[in-house]
């Protein structure tokens, strides 16, 4: 478990990874949906960071703050710090306590010390400074954090910065520096999240049209709505998205197609019930200007008024996500057309304040033109020249860092790049090209070179060829004889063994035929001499009967040898089929118990057999593998009979200090890999190690004489590895028992 929650710490922890469009690109409501049914704490807590990383500062991150504080708690793989610090933050926000940007900030600082990626925190960060008022500490702050994310080559969260400098800019009313600032954050952007990349493209395009370059606005509206990733933009970013629309179309005095946009903006999915309010608002104020232009007073007035009502309740600023929300100006525009001059002018000043107040300077030379325009034609020359006076003031003022095309500096710049770029490309071509010419020579010449030594080699390697054939034909024949002397010793060596074990069987049966000959002839002698009695007669009638036994059993040993060595000729020529092991072990221990009783009738032992359930069927040749485990059961139930008799003698007089009961487990199970296993273990006498690793060996047996050949176990050894691929290894430990593992591989 504890590599699991390692593996789990590295992957949280990982930059790189993070950085992978899919993470940053994920749907918000498809996580949610997952988060619900998993069940592991690991995963869960995987699955909540993202959420948190997605959106840091919604609704829902405080209920899954706490989860993951709960989950780490018991998983204990993250530094949780900052996080407890963005819940500080959050929940201070919530209640209006001004100390929340600072405890936000503080959480900023953790996620750095950790390395962490918080593109999204630092955006939702612009929110609570712009709620503050505090737009010269906003620009010191991202300042700051820009020049410490670009020396650290952090490229989410310098696209974030960049992002929030080109909104602090156009806010501003600094155009140039704005879209400088938004289109290299859509440049870094492109690396992590094409999401992120198109919203750039549409805050420039939005830009553009605010500082009056109608064909730049196009161009990268336009660019930003043909990509593919346009489809999955949701939210406040698709209303904003189509509130620009609206408002370079009616710049462009396109009154359908504005008031299409301005519909579409208010027909944009938004799950969060807030953000919900916020966009409506948003896009009614935008619906209604069109409609004025159209002149289409009336209708233009009810959406104000349901514009008023989200106003009230939500208390929305006048700058905020989906761009700067113009309600009194159009208010003011709404009843000038309804000539109520008086309401006209008190929104046209309350704009400007509004506008002043929140340090809007983009939107407050353009509302003093308004009100000189509007007093002008009211005839009130002085109201007019005085707010003349400031509009000028404040124009020369806006207009000082802004060049005469309205064409930002970071396009020159772009251009410049792509330039230098295609000049890199057209050089290392020239360079590529020049290579291979010399290249081109060089291969020229060695193909020349190729050809003489090609040709010399060819003589060679055909003379060559002639003395390998001649070697060839001598090792072969060498082969052939060491084939046949390598036959010829284990011919001989297989003769003197079955000769040396048939040898004492025979010299027995010879002994004893000469000794029964003995004493025929003495009873002959006796009868002639007519000196024998009956009880002589009866004495060697007794030992002929002794010797023909004697006889009898080793000509039946002289018999098993035999039968053993046709045994082993014929191991594995049975054909195979599909075997249930744990039958065929079970059988074949009841068969050796039996045979074992029938010996000695007061032999009495423990069977036990663990034989896994779930193991499949396994082709093997029934029958061999049959006599295999007969083999086994039956050597183990000779041992464990042996102990108990050795028990027997060494406790005879006296109690013994704890009855010695045979026993003998048979057990089947699956093995590592595709194998099947088979175990035969008693608690017997065991063997020492230098009858472990001879006990496989032909005519090698531990028993008395005549009471093994010592084949079974070799004949066992060759029916497990030649005839079925596997392997037959013995574990034993002097007064502990032995044990058999039959190693089977399972077929493919």
């Amino acid at each position: 478990m504890k590599w699991i929650l390692t593996a789990l710490a590295v992957w949280v922890m990982s930059g790189p990874l993070l950085a992978q469009r899919r993470y940053w690109d994920a749907d918000y409501d498809s996580l949610t949906r997952v988060l619900a049914g998993q069940r592991a704490d690991s995963a869960r807590l995987r699955t909540v960071v993202h959420l948190l990383d997605l959106h840091p500062t919604n609704p829902q991150a405080l209920p899954l703050l706490d989860q993951l504080l709960a989950l780490n708690q018991r998983l204990q793989v993250l530094d949780d710090t900052p996080y407890r610090r963005l819940r500080t933050g959050l929940t201070l926000w919530k209640q209006g306590n001004a100390a929340a940007l600072d405890s936000m900030k503080t959480a900023v600082a953790d996620f750095d010390r950790l390395g962490r990626p918080i593109p999204w925190l630092l955006i939702d960060l612009v929110t609570f400074y712009n709620r503050s008022n505090a737009m010269a500490a906003r620009k010191q702050y991202y300042d700051e954090k820009l020049a410490f994310y670009r020396l650290r080559d952090a490229p989410e969260n310098t696209a974030a910065c960049y992002l929030s400098q080109g909104a602090y800019y156009r806010r501003t009313g600094d155009y140039n520096r704005a879209i400088n600032s938004s289109l290299r954050a859509a440049d870094m952007a492109e690396q992590f999240s094409r999401k992120l990349y198109v919203n750039e493209l549409l805050v420039t395009g939005a830009i553009y049209a605010d500082w009056g370059n109608t064909d730049k606005a196009v161009q990268y509206l336009s660019m930003a709505r043909a990509l593919p990733e346009f489809r999955q933009v949701q939210g406040q970013n698709r209303v904003f998205t189509f509130l620009a629309l609206s408002k370079l179309y009616l710049q462009e005095r396109l009154y359908a197609a504005a008031l299409q946009a301005s519909n579409s903006a208010l027909a944009a999915r938004v799950s969060d019930a807030a953000d919900r309010g916020l966009t409506q608002a948003h896009g009614l104020v935008q619906k209604a200007a069109v409609l004025l232009q159209m002149k289409q007073v009336e209708p233009a007035g009810q959406l104000l008024r349901r514009a008023q009502q989200l106003d009230d309740s939500l208390h929305l600023a006048m700058s905020d996500k989906p761009g700067e929300f113009e309600l009194d100006a159009t208010w003011a525009r709404y009843y000038t057309a309804r000539h109520d001059f008086a309401r006209a002018e008190a929104h046209w000043l309350l704009a400007y304040q509004k506008a002043t107040a929140a340090k809007l300077d983009r939107l407050r030379p353009k509302y003093l033109q308004q009100l000189a325009a509007f007093y002008d034609a009211r005839g009130r020359p002085a109201e007019a020249q005085r707010y003349s006076r400031a509009y000028i003031a404040q124009a020369d003022t806006f207009n000082a860092a802004q060049n005469n095309f309205h064409v930002a500096q970071y396009e020159n710049e772009r251009v410049e790049q792509a330039q230098n770029a295609q000049i890199n490309d057209l050089r290392q071509a020239q360079a590529v090209q020049a290579v291979r010419l010399r290249l081109g020579n060089w291969l020229l010449l060695g193909a020349l070179l190729a050809i003489v030594l090609v040709s010399g080699l060819g003589v060679f390697i055909y003379r060559q060829l002639r003395v390998n054939r001649r070697t060839l034909a001598q090792l072969r024949q060498a082969q052939s004889q060491l084939v046949q002397a390598e036959k010829m010793a284990f011919l001989g060596e297989l003769t003197a063994g079955i000769a040396h074990e048939l040898q004492n069987p025979l010299n027995f049966m010879k002994n004893f035929a000469e000794v029964s000959t003995n004493l025929v002839e003495d009873m002959h002698a006796g009868a002639d001499g007519a000196a024998s009695s009956a009880g002589l007669e009866g004495e060697i009638l007794v030992g002929l009967k002794q010797n023909l036994q004697q006889i009898s059993q080793h000509g039946q040993r002289a018999s098993a040898i035999i039968k053993g060595m046709l045994e082993h000729s014929r191991a594995g020529t049975g054909r195979r089929e599909p075997t249930d092991l744990n039958a065929l072990a079970s059988e074949q221990l009841t068969l050796a118990y039996q045979g074992m009783r029938a010996l000695d009738k007061t032999f009495h032992a423990h069977l036990a057999t663990e034989l896994d359930p779930g193991l499949d069927l396994v082709s093997v040749v029934t029958q061999d593998l049959g006599r295999v485990l007969l083999n086994l059961c039956t050597n183990a139930l000779y041992a464990v009979r042996q102990r108990q008799q050795q028990e027997a003698l060494a406790t005879s007089g006296h109690a013994p200090e704890a009855a010695y009961e045979p026993t003998v487990v048979v057990s089947t199970a699956r093995g590592t890999g595709r194998a099947v296993e088979i175990r035969v273990k008693d608690n017997g006498p065991g063997m020492p190690p230098d009858v472990q690793q001879q006990v496989f060996q032909p005519f090698f047996t531990t028993k008395p004489a005549g009471e093994g050949t010592g084949l079974g176990l070799s004949l066992s050894y060759d029916i497990v590895t030649k005839g079925h691929g596997g392997t037959l290894t013995v574990h034993s430990q002097e007064g502990h028992g032995t044990e058999f593992l039959i190693r089977l591989p399972l077929g493919r």
